[in-house]
This record gives structure tokens, C-alpha cells and sequence, in this order.
């Protein structure tokens, strides 16, 4: 009986790995199935990327791939929960990451909200970095789009310098 059960544990475990393969501290984007990929983070601390591949007759395939850019060490091994691409509104199909995303209402609103700004430090460390890329603190935009979403596009459209630059080293809590 204790053996039949070790056994259906084992198989449930084993199940579940792929899953989560940060369970055991060695993510390798090229390892990860494609609707595990986007938003992961490998054991060198790198971004995954989810690449499209043309094939003869017109088929596309996706693959994982290894980025070069690295992330905080405290992120690596990370594989974005579920809840946190829902609560951010990505999507794990993303074969490319923009920070036009950044200009779209919604979006600010989903990546401002408490259950991600607060909860899915990857995803807000990644639309950070992209915010600063354009000049934009994204705390500081977080700040105007809870105030006034209009407003805050507006801002983003203009120069950036409204949001104070970008000169933190990593997002505060909102």
C-alpha cells in the first residue's frame, strides 16, 4: 500500500515538473516549452525570448531562446506564474516586447495595478527597464495614470522629462 502510493506521488511529481521548472533551480530557455518562455528568467539570469521561425510552406514555429539581457540575480531561475501574466495583461505569445505597450491605457492600468505592480516583480522589472529606455520613471507614470489616464499618455507622449528621467536603479513599491 505505502508503495503504491510513493509511486502515484513520483508520477504526480514527475507530471508537474515541466511545469515548473524552477522547482529545482535550473531554468535553460531553449529547454522551456513555448507557452512557458516569454517572461522567464534562466539559471545565468537572462531573459528568455520566444523567437518565430519560417518554415517551407509558410509554417511558422516558435522556439525558445536565450537572451542577452541579464536581470537581477534574485530573478534568475524564474518562470512567471500564470496569474501574474493575467494580472499584468501580457501574453505569453509575445515573440517581441515594446515599449509601445506603454502608451495603450489598459495595459498602464494592468501593470499599475496592485496585483501586479505589488506581485510580479519580472514583469514590472522588464516594462521598468523599457520605460526608462524612453526616458519614462515608471513609478512616477504608475503615479499619473491613477490620477488621470489620459494625462498620463499625453506625458509619455511628450518628452518623458515630465516623469523626472529615469535615474533609480530598480521599481519601488506603487
Amino acid at each position: 500500500m505505502a508503495s503504491s502510493k510513493m509511486t502515484l506521488a513520483f508520477a504526480l511529481l514527475s507530471g508537474l515538473l515541466p511545469l515548473f521548472p524552477s522547482a529545482f533551480g535550473a531554468v535553460t530557455c531553449e529547454e522551456l516549452p513555448k507557452d512557458l518562455c516569454a517572461f522567464a528568467v534562466s539559471s545565468e539570469s537572462k531573459r528568455c525570448l520566444l523567437e518565430s521561425v519560417h518554415r517551407g510552406g509558410g509554417r511558422t514555429e516558435y522556439q525558445c531562446r536565450t537572451s542577452e539581457v541579464e536581470v537581477e540575480w534574485r530573478m534568475r531561475d524564474w518562470v512567471e506564474t500564470d496569474e501574474c501574466v493575467w494580472a499584468c495583461g501580457v501574453s505569453r505569445d509575445a515573440t517581441g516586447i515594446s515599449s509601445d505597450a506603454l502608451l495603450e491605457p489598459e495595459f498602464v492600468g494592468k501593470l499599475c495595478s496592485a496585483a501586479c505592480y505589488r506581485n510580479c516583480p519580472n514583469i514590472v522589472d522588464l516594462y521598468f527597464n523599457l520605460a526608462a529606455g524612453e526616458g519614462v520613471f515608471l513609478p512616477d507614470l504608475c503615479a499619473v495614470h491613477k490620477v488621470n489616464p489620459r494625462r498620463a499618455m499625453a506625458e509619455l507622449l511628450s518628452s518623458g522629462a515630465a516623469f523626472g528621467g529615469a535615474a533609480a536603479a530598480a521599481p519601488t513599491s506603487y
